[in-house]
């Protein structure tokens, strides 16, 4: 009955599936299943809002549609069948085609806030659809509507690849075990922190990934 009342959250998480990924494999399947617990959690612990996720993969073969749009209690986790690592790196196209399809979804809806979280191990080398400055184009207009983007990545200069595409909250990390670990955890911890924002109206953009995010003033710093 409250259904109709509670606040949208569609979380939206892009997987690189490239060859590269391939060295990382494993410990890459252990995290994001322990992020899936993590977001069934998060809904669980915020009563009042509702979460959908959408997940998708790509290489260079191609994109995955994993999930879309579905209530978070379906996400699955995935394995060594469903998570095969293969090709080259088109990023762009990955995030242009998830942020068109969500876009069109959410084209007459009301209310709502995405989530963007894209993980890859390398920058853009295989597009063909979509430039850098499409992308950038794209993720300044949709932060407008309640779109917040994330990018984590490694073996790359993270940083200056996320903010040369308008994305503000990045994190790097070490690929190997130990270093993936400590960036599940902290994206575990920002997700949480997330949800509390929007629960208290306040601006869910920006400080993604900042230490202290009880205070009001969560825009000051991002940790790349």
């Amino acid at each position: 009955m409250n259904d109709e009342k509670k606040h949208k959250v569609h979380n939206l998480i892009i997987l690189d599936e490239s060859g590269s990924m391939m060295s990382i494999k494993r410990p890459i399947i252990q995290g994001f299943n322990e992020l899936v617990q993590t977001i069934k959690g998060i809904e669980k612990e915020f009563p009042e809002q509702e979460h959908f996720i959408s997940f998708i993969t790509f290489n260079g073969l191609g994109q995955k549609v994993m999930h879309f749009a579905e209530p978070v209690m379906r996400l699955d986790k995935i394995d060594d069948t469903r998570y095969r690592p293969d090709s080259l790196t088109p990023l762009f196209d990955a995030m242009g085609y998830s942020f068109g399809k969500l876009r069109t979804l959410l084209e007459n809806e009301k209310d709502y806030n995405v989530l963007v979280t894209i993980l890859t191990d390398g920058e853009e080398n295989a597009s063909r659809e979509y430039t850098g400055l499409a992308i950038k184009n794209q993720i300044q207009e949709l932060e407008h509507n309640g779109w917040t983007f994330t990018y984590i990545g490694t073996n790359h200069d993270v940083m200056n690849f996320s903010v040369s595409i308008s994305i503000s909250n990045s994190l790097s990390f070490s690929a190997d075990e130990a270093g993936m670990k400590k960036m599940f955890l902290k994206e575990r911890q920002a997700r949480l922190n997330y949800s509390k924002k929007i629960r208290d109206n306040k601006d869910a953009k920006g400080g993604y990934y900042d230490e202290d995010n009880n205070d009001d003033k969560t825009t000051n710093k991002n940790n790349g």
